[in-house]
């Protein structure tokens, strides 16, 4: 996302002298466009909104192994156990939902009292968006395929309406065309830092240990057909610097992966369940699998 990355791309020219030539798409889609460019692409660095696209091209071969430089500054729950990716940013997997319609006592405990029927036709889904897919994919790892099956057709049987994007479920909630959402953390804050008490949303987190509020880390990979390694990997090391975590945390509301920087004061603790934390090729061999079954399921067509 340009607002997201953009401002941290300028620093590192400005503060290296190297221009930096960006090209933005759903992290699927990139990841299939790397995939048919092969080692012809003109791609150098990869960066994820969640891991994965990086697993799914860590799976093909195309992806270098980074400097220690890089790989020293996270610690080892937030980079692949080969070397090949590290996350720079989390983002809390929660439920929104409108304050003016919903009374904070009778939040859910848990993603799977979805179902129920006092949530009938008032749950947004991002089924198309690769957060929620990583998501899905770790539910059906920690669950098996059956109860995952299981929750996402009883979620579309009970009327659970399909939106593609995070933020387009955060304003629709804001003004109540839906009452609640599943969501990452960081696109409430960023609504109400714009909008203020006329943003009517807050964000809802599963009691701890629930499936329903897993941590999923975005991801930054080097291309290994790159010829350009070393300025990819020195990018690599300045999104991981102080000063640009500190921006993504204060300033964008995610929750900072290098070592030593505290999470911005307003955010809650981070989860302690996290994609990144179990082994990326899991995800990877389950990745389309999980595509398909989100595509059975009907809920894109809500």
């Amino acid at each position: 996302e340009p607002g997201l990355v953009g401002p941290i791309f300028e620093a590192f020219t400005a503060e290296t002298g190297i221009a930096v030539e960006a090209r933005y798409g759903s992290s699927n889609d990139m990841a299939l466009t790397l995939e048919t460019e092969g080692s012809k692409t003109t791609a150098d660095v990869f960066l994820s909104r969640s891991p994965g696209p990086t697993g799914y091209l860590n799976d093909l071969g195309m992806l270098a192994d980074l400097d220690d430089e890089v790989l020293v500054e996270v610690n080892t729950a937030n980079r692949s156990n080969g070397g090949t990716w590290v996350g720079f940013a989390g983002r809390a997997r929660v439920l929104v939902y409108n304050i003016d319609e919903v009374d904070a006592a009778d939040l859910p405990d848990s993603v799977f009292d979805l179902t129920g029927p006092e949530y009938r036709d008032r749950v947004a889904v991002p089924g198309s968006n690769s957060s929620f897919q990583d998501w899905f994919t770790l539910f059906r790892l920690r669950n098996g395929d059956d109860v995952a099956i299981a929750w996402l057709d009883d979620m579309v049987a009970n009327g659970s309406r399909f939106y593609p994007k995070n933020g387009a479920i955060v304003e629709a909630v804001g003004r109540n065309e839906i009452q609640f959402g599943l969501v990452n953390h960081y696109y409430n804050f960023q609504k109400v830092a714009a909008n203020g008490d006329n943003q009517r949303s807050a964000n809802h987190g599963f009691v701890p240990g629930d499936d329903g509020g897993l941590m999923i880390i975005a991801t930054a990979a080097v291309i290994d057909s790159s010829g350009e390694k070393a300025a990819a990997n020195r990018l690599l090391a300045h999104l991981l610097s102080d000063g640009q975590q500190t921006h993504l945390t204060n300033k964008v509301y995610e929750y900072p992966l290098a070592l030593g920087v505290e999470p911005a004061e307003i955010l809650p603790p981070a989860p302690t369940d996290r994609v990144g934390a179990v082994d990326i090729d899991d995800i990877a061999a389950e990745f389309r699998r999980t595509i398909e079954i989100i595509e059975a399921s009907g809920v894109l067509d809500q």
